[in-house]
C-alpha cells in the first residue's frame, strides 16, 4: 500500500507507475483504492464508476474497469457534504460528520472488494488517501492504516521534497503512527525531486537513521505527468503549458464543483492550443477564440459562482462578438435557460436561470445516467465515444438540433442556430481525433498529428521506466511480499 505524508505528494502516479512496471515484468498485477474523494470519475463497463485515478492505473496494468477497484467513490457537492458512491452506485448523500459515522459499516464491504480485485492477481497496489498522520480522522479509518491493518497490507511510505519539509513529513508522520502501524511501514520513497539527487544523499541518511527504515529510492520530478489524465484539480495548474503558443486560445472556466476535467486533456496536449484556466477573479479573455464550461457536480452552485465572478457577463459578450461557446454536461446544463432542482439533489431544492445561450431548460432529477456511449458530431461527421455521467434532463426547441448522433439512433445535446454555441453530455469526446482536428479547424487551428491515446500510453511507458531508473523494484516487491 502506497501511502502519503499529505495530499497530491504523487501517490496516483506512483502507483501507476509501478503497476506498468511490474506488469511488463510479467507480473498480474491490479490497482485498489478503498476511499476516495474526487469530482473527476470513469464509467465501468457495468455500469458503475470509480475514480480517474484508479481508471489509469487499470489502464497501466491493462485491465477492464471494475467497480471493486474503488469500492468508496465520496464526490463533494458543498463544503461539509458529499455524495457517497459504494461499489458504483450513489447511495445517498452525506455531511462529514455523518460520514465519520458510516466508514466502520463500509470497511466489511471494502475488504470484499480487495479480495475481489486480488483473485487471481500475484500483486495489488494499494493506493491511500491523505494522509495516515491525520489521527484526528484515524477512528473508523477506512482510507489508510485502518485498512492496512483489516487487511493485513505492508506500507510504503510517500513524501514530496518539491513542497519542501520532506525530512520532517515522513519523521513526523512516522511519530504519529501507532506501534502496529509503524511496525508494517517497511520503508519511503523520496518523490518529485529537482535537481542533483546526489544532493539529497545526507537527507536520506537521516530519515534512515530517524525513521529506522529503508529508503527505496529518491524520484526526480516526471514533467510528462501533465500527459497522463489526472483526478485532483489541483492539476488543473498543470493543464496550461509555460511554452504554450497556439494560434487557439480555449478559455475554461474553473468552477467550484468542476468535475471530469479530463475532458481537457486531449486540447492541453495539441501543439496549437493555448489552454488558459479562468481562475476566480480574473475576466474572461476577450480574445478567446472558445469559452468551454466543463462539468459540474453542482450545476445551481456553479451557476451561482459564474454570475458572482461576472463570467456571465463576458460569455454573453463573447458570443454577441461571434465567438464559440461549448458546454460539457452540467457546462450544458448551464447554457440553458433554466436550471431547476426542484428534489434537492445536489442540495437545497431551488432553480435559477441559465445562461440563456440554448433554448433549453434542464430539470435535475431521476437516476444518474451511467454509460459508455459511442456516437457521431454531426456538424463533421466524424465519429466520438465517451460516457455520460450525469443527473437530469435537458429539453426545448434546440435540442432539434442535437451536437451528437449516438449509436442508438438518439441525439445528445443541442447547438444554436448559427452553430457556435453547443452542449451535450458526452464526456470524453475531445480524445477522439479526427473530431478534435475537425473542431479546432472550425476555430482556425491547424490540424495536429496527436494520437492522444498512445501519447498516453507511452507516458504510462516513460512513467514505469523513470520509476524502474530510481527505485529499487525488487526491494519493493519483496516487502510485498
Amino acid at each position: 500500500m502506497v501511502q502519503g505524508t499529505g495530499s497530491d505528494v504523487g501517490k496516483s502516479m506512483l502507483v501507476a507507475g509501478l503497476i506498468r512496471a511490474y506488469a511488463d515484468r510479467g507480473l498480474k498485477v491490479a490497482p485498489f483504492k478503498p476511499q476516495n474523494m474526487s469530482n473527476n470519475a470513469a464509467v465501468t463497463p457495468d455500469g458503475g464508476e470509480i475514480g480517474r485515478a484508479q481508471a489509469l492505473q487499470a489502464r497501466a496494468a491493462r485491465l477492464p474497469l471494475s467497480v471493486d477497484m474503488n469500492p468508496v467513490l465520496l464526490k463533494p457537492q458543498t463544503d461539509v457534504g458529499a455524495q457517497v458512491v459504494v461499489r458504483g452506485r450513489v447511495e445517498g448523500n452525506a455531511q462529514a460528520r455523518d460520514y465519520h459515522d458510516l466508514k466502520p459499516k463500509l470497511m466489511p464491504r471494502v475488504l470484499e472488494s480487495f479480495d475481489a480485485v486480488g483473485a487471481g492477481r500475484d500483486l495489488v497496489v494499494v493506493e491511500g488517501a491523505g494522509s495516515p498522520a491525520e489521527v484526528n480522522l484515524r477512528a473508523g479509518d477506512i482510507a489508510n492504516m485502518g485498512f492496512a491493518e483489516a487487511a493485513d497490507v505492508p506500507v510504503v511510505l510517500v513524501g514530496d521534497i518539491d513542497r519542501g519539509g520532506v525530512i520532517a513529513s515522513i519523521v513526523g508522520t512516522f511519530q504519529l503512527l501507532s506501534e502496529s502501524e509503524a511496525a508494517r511501514t517497511r520503508g519511503f520513497i523520496v518523490n518529485k525531486l529537482r535537481g542533483d539527487p546526489t544532493l539529497f544523499d545526507d537527507g536520506v541518511a537521516i530519515l534512515e537513521d530517524r525513521t529506522g527504515r529503508p529508503c527505496f529510492g529518491v524520484v526526480p520530478y516526471f514533467a510528462d505527468a501533465r500527459r497522463l489524465p489526472q483526478e485532483d484539480a489541483m492539476a488543473l495548474d498543470y493543464r496550461e503549458r509555460a511554452d504554450a503558443a497556439g494560434s487557439v486560445k480555449i478559455a475554461v472556466l474553473r468552477l467550484g464543483r468542476i468535475a471530469n476535467f479530463d475532458d481537457l486533456d486531449p486540447l492541453a496536449a495539441e501543439a496549437d492550443v493555448d489552454l488558459q484556466i479562468i481562475e476566480p477573479g480574473s475576466p474572461v479573455p476577450g480574445d478567446a477564440d472558445c469559452v468551454l464550461i466543463p462539468g459540474s457536480k453542482a450545476t445551481l452552485a456553479d451557476l451561482k459562482q459564474i454570475r458572482a465572478e461576472g463570467w456571465d457577463i463576458d460569455i454573453q459578450a463573447h458570443a454577441r462578438r461571434g465567438g464559440w461557446v461549448v458546454g460539457i454536461c452540467g457546462g450544458y446544463q448551464v447554457l440553458g435557460r433554466a436550471v431547476a432542482d426542484p428534489d434537492g439533489i445536489e442540495g437545497a431544492p431551488g432553480a435559477a436561470e441559465g445562461l440563456g445561450l440554448l433554448d433549453v431548460e434542464t430539470v435535475l432529477g431521476g437516476d444518474k445516467a451511467l454509460v459508455e456511449r459511442t456516437g457521431t458530431e454531426l456538424a463533421s461527421g466524424e465519429a466520438v465515444t465517451g460516457y455520460e455521467m450525469h443527473i437530469g434532463d435537458t429539453d426545448g426547441p434546440d435540442r432539434r438540433r442535437p451536437w451528437l448522433r449516438l449509436a442508438d439512433g438518439r441525439g445528445d445535446g443541442a447547438v444554436s442556430a448559427d452553430g457556435r454555441i453547443m452542449g451535450g453530455y458526452l464526456h470524453g469526446v475531445f480524445a477522439a481525433d479526427a473530431f478534435r482536428r475537425a473542431f479546432l479547424a472550425r476555430l482556425g487551428g491547424r490540424a495536429g498529428n496527436l494520437v492522444y491515446e498512445d501519447q498516453v500510453e507511452r507516458a504510462l511507458d516513460d512513467l514505469a521506466r523513470h520509476l524502474a531508473a530510481h527505485l529499487d523494484l525488487d526491494a519493493l516487491l519483496a516487502a510485498a511480499g
